[in-house]
């Protein structure tokens, strides 16, 4: 039936086909979603028959169904049969995705084993009960006393970072690094190349400040060299974000001649490296892993480097080192004291207790035998998946063809797992045939929890690839 014939005919919700994009089901959901959210749409509104919508916008049936579907498993519409689809009632913007509920598994946040907690605690009460405690909640010491800092430069070289404690720096966690590094190196406007799926965080950093993230293809090896010299050539790039051992969501591992390329192109475009390696330790304390260096060795001049011990030792200590060369001590010192002013005294002094006391690798090498454990069940569930270089701690799955990522995301967590799509990850628009979910295996509670949730993940799989053959 043509549009215009729909052009007076009373319709409880009219979206315009020329502001859709492909593919329309998800462009129509996002829409309608936006309406009900704002209030547009009130609750209980009687939404348009999904042939009558299909007819007004001259598009399948199927793919409106396909979009009611998905608000539906957002909570946004409710059906009665008989009756039609109607607005739910009680929806805000904070709840169609974050509130899981009691009984769900944990498989989209990266908890990274809390058992070792206990290890800390142990050595936190020893730092309390020292007599010289009573300094740690003082506004002293800004930039870490001496004993910190050499406890840094310890683990940094563990770590395959040489570098001096005047070239060191400790930060409230990953993402407070990141955001000085963000604040006091780049302005606004300024771009930095990425992998085509990056950290999520990083991107809404960089959003923040309106700092462009520029998408460069990406192999099993990771960012391909190709690819960044053509960005290089093409746009004005200042920077580049890399998670060379373990790269956020993908899991890929970056082998020596890859970082080798990488570094050749880095140095003949003079590009600042944010070398976010908070994995790293799954390489440096594994004994079978490949030994590889990090950017920060192959390029001391043009590399920070930042060393969360938030997956490592301890997530609630919000501790990360940062290493640097010394062209730039004096505008990162500048914006770590105008955005922290300190470093929380106890925190830094419990990791510095790990660190000389040898708890520290204690609990690297427990979480590493863990991993192992919950990898081994993965891989007994998903045997096709190719095991990877280090013990990871999550894995990224392509989902089956016509299953975009924020329609499993919904069908998983209706199911009882919650897990996280590529979509959330990805700096441009993603092709809806190639999708992927980031599972993490350390944040169920039990490894037979753990099974259970790839179980279920596995049983959607396997039904979407049947619908889709059918």
């Amino acid at each position: 039936m043509p549009v215009n014939s729909f052009d007076d005919y009373p319709m409880s919700w009219k979206p315009l086909k020329n502001e859709l994009e492909q593919p329309y089901y998800l462009s129509i959901a996002s829409h309608l979603e936006e309406d009900i959210l704002s209030g547009k749409l009130p609750v209980n509104t009687k939404l348009p028959p999904q042939r009558e919508l299909a007819d007004f916008l001259d598009l399948n049936l199927s793919t409106i169904t396909r979009a009611y579907k998905l608000c539906e498993l957002k909570g946004l519409l409710y059906a009665v049969t008989g009756k039609g689809t109607f607005v739910s009632p009680g929806i805000s913007s904070q709840d169609t995705f974050l509130n899981k509920g009691g009984g769900i598994i944990e498989m989209g946040i990266i908890q990274p084993f809390y058992e070792s907690n206990k290890n800390v605690l142990n050595t936190a009460r020893l730092v309390l009960n020292n007599q010289d405690s009573l300094r740690l909640f003082e506004y002293s010491d800004p930039l870490g006393t001496p004993h910190q800092l050499n406890a840094a430069a310890k683990w940094l070289s563990r770590l395959g970072i040489n570098a001096s404690t005047n070239n060191i720096l400790l930060s409230a966690g990953a993402q407070n690094a990141l955001s000085v590094i963000l604040i006091s190196l780049f302005q606004a406007g300024d771009k930095i190349a990425v992998d085509c799926f990056t950290y999520t965080n990083f991107k809404g950093l960089a959003n923040f400040l309106h700092i462009q993230l520029i998408a460069v293809d990406t192999d099993e090896y990771g960012m391909r060299p190709k690819s960044l010299s053509f960005v290089c050539r093409n746009t004005n790039i200042k920077g580049i974000y890399l998670m060379p051992t373990c790269s956020n969501p993908t899991g890929t591992f970056m082998p020596q001649s890859r970082r080798e390329e990488l570094a050749k192109l880095i140095q003949r475009y003079g590009l600042l490296v944010i070398e976010d390696d908070i994995y790293s330790f799954l390489s440096a304390f594994a004994p079978s892993a490949c030994t590889v260096k990090p950017f920060f060795a192959l390029l001391p001049e043009h590399t920070i480097h930042i060393c969360s011990v938030s997956k490592s030792l301890c997530a609630g200590l919000r501790v990360a080192l940062l290493a640097f060369p010394d062209k730039y001590r004096n505008s990162l010192v500048s914006g770590m004291l105008h955005i922290n002013l300190k470093t929380v005294s106890l925190n830094s002094e419990i990791i510095t207790a790990l660190i000389e006391n040898g708890e520290a690798e204690n609990i690297v090498y427990e979480k590493i035998m863990l991993a192992h454990r919950r990898n081994q069940i993965f891989y007994s569930v998903f045997p096709s998946s190719a095991p990877k270089q280090t013990e990871n701690f999550f894995h990224w799955l392509p989902i089956p063809n016509g299953l975009h990522s924020e329609e499993l995301e919904l069908l998983a967590l209706q199911k009882g797992i919650h897990v996280l799509g590529s979509h959330r990850f990805a700096i441009q628009n993603e092709n809806p045939s190639s999708s992927f979910v980031r599972i993490s295996i350390t944040s169920p509670r039990t490894e037979d929890e753990l099974k259970s949730g790839l179980l279920i993940l596995k049983s959607i799989f396997e039904e979407k690839r049947t619908e889709f053959f059918v």
